[in-house]
């Protein structure tokens, strides 16, 4: 794994026109992501994870906009690349998986019809190489009986095959980074283990640099290398998932934690973060997470935060990191 990363965001703000005001989703957002590894953005439902990942890709619509920041890939800013251009990116070397595939999906085509459109549109296979190749992609899958699959809609797949054709489709062209907007969503825990697997094997066998959108911590910790974790549209934490997992320091990240049943430990009580998301039209003057930071001060209230780097490295955006932390540990070593 190269320490130049594929994929570098910079100060990246997208926006959104509704009749009470700007809403910013996404506000100052910056991350890497290496050759070869897997970073996780982790947050609650609506904190801007899903809007990053679509701003990466330039699939932003009205009234929504990417109002300012640079979005690197492989050393090239895709923010200003035509949209030619960037229509054989996307899909080509940059490819996604949506949460929900049966919306995805096209329901008036058959899955061969789908995987075939993405061949020929990045010119990876033509003519009756294209059939082949779809059975190929579809049995690397673990789909039985691919062959048959391919005359099927997407309708007529459970929900656990139509996310490995998803998967399929988007790794059909040997893409470089990978994409990945929660995709366990609805599916039972047996599926979710198997997807994660397969998204697993699949990174390990074609070198893929992935970024996984989830709300699920014990994904991130068994799949991920690194892990940035999202708040009101901000990182508010980034870390090695070791790191994180064993010593967070911000007080929204250990808040996440306490949500987590502890293996082997069912005594410890499960504490959820009291309070609610900000709106993002109306945000609270000083710190985003102020309102239901059991740490918070005046100071917190009234001033936004910086993002720090911690001397391993690790960086933290909150106005005492290292209070939060002592405060962390107190807590942990009275449960």
């Amino acid at each position: 794994m190269t320490d130049h990363p594929l994929l570098d965001v910079q100060d990246l703000h997208t926006h959104f026109s509704t009749y009470r005001g700007t809403l910013p989703a996404v506000a100052g957002v910056s991350l890497s992501v290496r050759p070869g590894e897997t970073l996780a953005l982790v947050g609650e439902s609506g904190c801007g994870k899903s809007v990053t990942a679509l701003s990466i890709m330039r699939l932003i619509r009205p009234p929504g906009r990417i109002a300012r920041g640079r979005v690197f890939f492989d050393g090239e800013d895709l923010l200003a690349k035509p949209r030619r251009e960037m229509r054989d990116i996307r899909g080509g070397r940059i490819a996604m998986v949506f949460q929900d595939p049966l919306s995805t999906l096209n329901p008036t085509f058959t899955i061969q019809n789908q995987i075939a459109e993405t061949l020929r549109v990045h010119r990876v296979a033509k003519g009756t190489q294209v059939r082949q190749r779809a059975i190929e992609l579809l049995e690397s899958m673990g789909i039985p009986a691919p062959h048959e699959r391919l005359h099927s809609y997407p309708h007529e797949l459970s929900g656990g095959m139509r996310q490995r054709v998803m998967i399929a489709i988007a790794v059909s062209c040997r893409p470089d980074l990978l994409i990945a907007d929660e995709p366990t969503t609805a599916l039972d825990v047996t599926l979710q283990a198997q997807i994660m697997d397969l998204l697993a094997r699949i990174k390990q066998e074609r070198g893929l640099a992935v970024v996984l959108i989830t709300h699920d911590l014990g994904i991130v910790s068994q799949f991920a290398d690194r892990a940035a974790v999202m708040y009101a549209g901000q990182i508010v934490e980034q870390a090695r998932v070791s790191d994180l997992m064993a010593g967070p320091l911000h007080p929204y990240t250990q808040g996440l934690l306490r949500c987590v049943p502890r293996l082997g430990r069912p005594d410890l009580p499960i504490t959820p973060i009291e309070g609610s998301v900000p709106d993002l039209v109306a945000l609270p003057p000083g710190c985003r997470f102020a309102p239901r930071c059991p740490e918070a001060m005046d100071h917190c209230r009234e001033t936004v935060p910086p993002m720090h780097e911690t001397p391993t490295g690790r960086l933290v955006r909150c106005h005492r990191p290292g209070a939060t932390a002592e405060a962390g540990s107190d807590r942990r070593e009275r449960t």
